[in-house]
């Protein structure tokens, strides 16, 4: 729906101005007037579209490379063992789970590729990462450890696969800790997660 404004702004556009005038006010006046509530009301519309949705001219590049370039969506991950956590990213770069919502288990899923994304928490700037034992940690960096395949389980529930070492998935204890990627498997209910709103 964030896109139906600006793609109504921009097939307009190319009219813009070109109405009949009010009588009382000269053509020339009114035309210089209307284009600049239009310029205004355009740049602020692009300005509320998602980064990824702008068009090129507006969109801002980042030092991360081209990552950014798809849908970012604002999720929580919850991961239904024990009593229920959401996956989190710390301010310090520490990845566990929380019971109730906070800013830290917000995260944010962009597509790197055709079912690979990126979990990046809002709150602590940090992407999640897995290293070569599976072990879970922030990184305030995008690289190849932060990318992760999204695997839709026939629950409906969400597996998400180490891009980098194959095999190995986030998981979270019945405790909230972190397993290890390397010891979990997707039929595991460890490594089943909904993505939240």
């Amino acid at each position: 729906m964030a896109l139906l404004p600006a793609l109504l702004l921009a097939l307009l556009t190319p009219w813009a101005g070109r109405g009949g005038a009010a009588p009382t006010a000269s053509n020339g006046t009114l035309d210089a007037e209307l284009e600049r509530r239009w310029d205004s009301l355009v740049a602020r519309s692009l300005a509320r579209l998602p980064a990824a949705a702008r068009p090129k001219e507006a969109a801002v590049q980042s030092g991360a490379g081209d990552y950014l370039l798809g849908i970012k969506r604002l999720r929580r991950l919850y991961c239904n063992v024990g009593i229920g956590f959401h996956l989190q990213v710390l301010p310090d770069g520490r990845i566990g789970g929380v019971h109730a919502d906070t800013s830290d288990s917000l995260l944010e899923l962009s597509p790197v590729e055709r079912g690979v994304v990126t979990l990046f928490g809002v709150s602590s700037r940090f992407f999640v990462a897995m290293n070569s034992k599976g072990k879970l940690y922030g990184s305030p960096f995008f690289m190849e450890e932060c990318m992760f395949k999204e695997i839709l389980l026939p629950n409906n529930y969400n597996a998400y696969e180490s891009y980098k070492f194959p095999g190995m998935f986030v998981a979270l204890s019945k405790n909230g800790k972190t397993k290890k990627g390397n010891r979990v498997s997707p039929t595991m209910k460890v490594t089943h997660f909904l993505p939240r709103m």
